[in-house]
Parts: structure tokens; C-alpha cells; sequence
């Protein structure tokens, strides 16, 4: 059977009871939660060779499981979840479905297939810099990073904690939600959001083939809302936010993974190597300025949203690029990929990818950004807003 190349272990079958919300419905977690009597690799052998097995279930795994779902196996990451391509030096390039020539994008690559693959019904991946949003637009999956903190990180391999979250991906809005309803603490709320807000300053930074067929969606979304604004959101410019974000994270990567890559000295593929041997050089006086613009960043946007305001955005600048490319050109797109998501990042504020735009029949994802601690409100409004283009079309 061809399994795309995206699970580690695909026999685990794990389930512990036979009712609950999820019952009958199988998922795949990325190879960095505990599970109860393996050992977590990370994308990496150096790490695997140099850990234990787990004791005890991930926190988010057992509450699935307690909610009858069953875990079918773990699923290919990234070297250390420091990458948003997919492509693993050691374990090789997850087949992504809409088009095997091209990156899967990571680091949730294994989960993001598996999903698009119809591997399992949802995946759970983790989000620091864009790691579920990404690959979810280049599969055409729903995928969605939460609030900062709303899901439990408890056995959670971390790459930078002030930015980690748990986010999962599905092939519906509708089971999106539901997954939601398991893993989020938050009140049930159906109130529709009234303000949409499309930031200028992201749209037009976007190439050409992707601005148009962005703003060939948006007519139907301003018919969806009571007020629409249309405005820059970073008037320093978006780079200055993306600088912000890169220098707190590299900072605690560093800190977090810092001790055992100079005790152990691991074999990272060349461009995974590199962003570690950045982040060691990243200092405390850089690593001050960042968190008051941090600090700054975050009261914008949040004042912008409100409590009834979205942000309406492309996930990414483009289609997925193809395996193995190289060059300026990559990186360009890396840079772009990045400005558009250290929004949510920096703010820590949910947001969520719907696979609704398609540029040559390849998908790209269209996102939905609230304020913080509005994550099940906003699942809801995207199955609401899915549920409407079913019955009137989309075009």
C-alpha cells in the first residue's frame, strides 16, 4: 500500500475507549508528542538515539483518545520543527497529494499528508512560525494554529515555547470544528463576527498570480460581514515584524536546544544546521528591543480585531514549490511565507487555513485571523462561511 511516505509508525491502533465524540475516527500525530512507550524522534536519529521512550501519553493525545478517536500512527516532521519545507535530510520528502513534485511544506508535512492522503480523517501538528498553517495550504487541507496556551503542550518536544502551539488539520470545516470542541476549554459561541479587515500592506507584497486570485474571492467575502475595512496593519513595514519574531524565536531555540546540539553535535541537513548556528549568535540586547515591539505589534492588531474584527489574508505567497529547489528564488518565497505568518505568531491570536483558493489547480490557502481566546468562535464561523459557499458556489 502506498502510504505518501508520511508515517513513521503506521500500525499503532491505539484506542482506549469505544464512546465518545470522536468515536470512529482515526488520527495521526506528529513524531514529537509523547506516546506512551516510544520514543518521540523529531525528525532527527541524533535526537531519537539520545532520548527515552515516553511514560505516559502526550496530554492532547490522551484527551483524543479519551474521546474515542484512534490513533493510527506518527507522521514525518522536520529536523527539530526548524523548517517550513518538508524536506527531511534523513527521512526523506512526504508525497504531497495535489502534486507529488512538489514540497509537502513543514514542518507538520507527515500530518498534513496523511490528512490530504485520506491516511486518517485529522492530524495533529504543531505551529511556531507556520508549521500547520503551510503545509495545510500546499495540501489543500483546513488547518488551524490556535490560541497561544488554548491547548496543552504537556509532552511536547518545544522548539521555541513562547510561540509553540498545537494545531490540527482535517478535510472539512465541520470535523475541523470538532476536533475543537475536544482540545479547547472555551465557551460555545455561534455569534458571527461583524468586521472584516483585508491589510493592504499583505496584499499587495504578494505576487502577481496569487493577489489576483485573492482579490477574485473577495467580493464574496465582503458580502459577508457589516463592515469592511480595507487598511495597512503594519505601518512600519511587515519585515519589521518578521525581524521581531525571528529574533525571539531563534533566541529560544537556542536556549531551549542550545546544551544538547554542543553536547551531542547532531547531524542536521545543511539548511536546518545553519538556522541553528544563527540562533546561537542572537543577543539579549536584540532579543530586549524585539519584545517591546513585540509588545507594540500586539496591541495594534488586537485593537484592530476587537472583539468582532477578522483578518481576511492568503496563507502563503503561492503554491507549494517544487522538491528540491534551490536558490534565491526559494528563499524569496521563504521570506513572504514568513511575513504573513509571525502575524499571528507575534500576536499569538488563532488563525485558520481554508483550502478555497487554487492557482493552476494547486491549491492555496485562504486565512482567517481573530483576536486571542476566540478560537472555537472562529472554527464556527468558518464552518458557517464553508457551509454557505457549498450552497451557493464560489467562484
Amino acid at each position: 500500500m502506498f502510504h505518501w511516505n508520511a508515517m513513521n509508525r503506521d500500525n499503532l491502533n491505539i484506542k482506549v475507549v469505544n464512546e465518545g465524540r470522536l468515536n470512529e475516527l482515526t488520527f495521526a500525530v506528529k513524531d514529537v508528542f509523547d506516546i506512551k512507550g516510544l520514543v518521540a524522534g523529531a525528525g532527527n536519529p541524533d535526537w531519537q538515539r539520545t532520548h527515552g521512550r515516553a511514560t505516559e501519553h502526550a496530554e492532547v493525545v490522551q484527551r483524543l483518545l479519551e474521546e474515542g478517536a484512534t490513533l493510527k500512527g506518527t507522521t514525518h516532521t522536520d529536523e527539530l520543527m526548524f523548517s517550513l519545507n518538508g524536506e527531511n535530510a534523513h527521512y526523506g520528502t512526504p508525497v504531497n497529494p495535489s502534486d507529488p513534485t512538489r514540497i509537502p511544506g513543514g514542518s507538520s508535512s507527515g500530518s498534513a499528508v496523511s490528512v490530504a492522503a485520506s491516511l486518517v480523517d485529522f492530524a495533529i501538528g504543531t505551529d511556531t512560525g507556520g508549521s500547520v498553517r503551510i503545509p495545510s495550504s500546499y495540501c489543500g487541507n483546513y488547518g488551524i494554529r490556535p490560541t497561544h496556551g488554548a491547548v496543552s503542550t504537556e509532552g511536547l518536544i518545544p522548539l521555541a515555547s513562547q510561540f509553540d502551539t498545537v494545531g490540527w488539520m482535517a478535510k472539512s470545516a465541520e470535523l475541523l470544528y470538532e476536533v475543537g470542541q475536544v482540545l479547547l476549554d472555551q465557551p460555545e459561541t455561534k455569534k458571527r463576527f461583524t468586521k472584516l479587515i483585508i491589510p493592504q500592506d499583505i496584499i499587495s507584497m504578494m505576487p502577481t498570480e496569487c493577489k489576483d486570485v485573492f482579490l477574485k474571492q473577495v467580493e464574496w467575502w465582503k458580502n459577508q460581514y457589516e463592515h469592511v475595512n480595507m487598511q495597512v496593519i503594519a505601518p512600519d513595514g511587515i519585515q519589521e515584524w518578521l525581524n521581531a519574531f525571528r529574533t525571539l524565536q531563534g533566541y529560544e531555540i537556542w536556549q531551549t536546544h542550545g546544551e544538547w546540539i554542543s553536547e551531542v553535535n547532531p547531524t542536521f541537513g545543511p539548511d536546518i544546521d545553519q538556522r541553528f548556528k544563527w540562533a546561537s549568535t542572537i543577543k539579549e540586547d536584540d532579543v530586549h528591543l524585539a519584545k517591546q515591539k513585540q509588545k507594540d505589534y500586539r496591541k495594534q492588531i488586537l485593537e484592530l480585531l476587537g472583539e468582532d474584527g477578522v483578518i481576511l489574508m492568503p496563507t502563503a505567497p503561492g503554491i507549494a514549490p517544487k522538491v528540491g529547489k534551490q536558490g534565491k528564488e526559494l528563499e524569496e518565497q521563504r521570506v513572504k511565507t514568513l511575513q504573513m505568518t509571525c502575524i499571528s505568531g507575534l500576536v499569538g491570536c488563532p488563525q485558520i487555513s481554508l483550502p478555497l483558493l487554487q492557482i493552476d489547480g494547486l491549491p492555496v490557502g485562504l486565512s482567517l485571523l481573530a483576536g486571542r481566546e476566540q478560537d472555537l468562535r472562529l472554527l464556527h464561523e468558518v464552518k458557517f462561511c464553508t457551509d454557505q459557499i457549498s450552497l451557493v458556489g464560489y467562484e
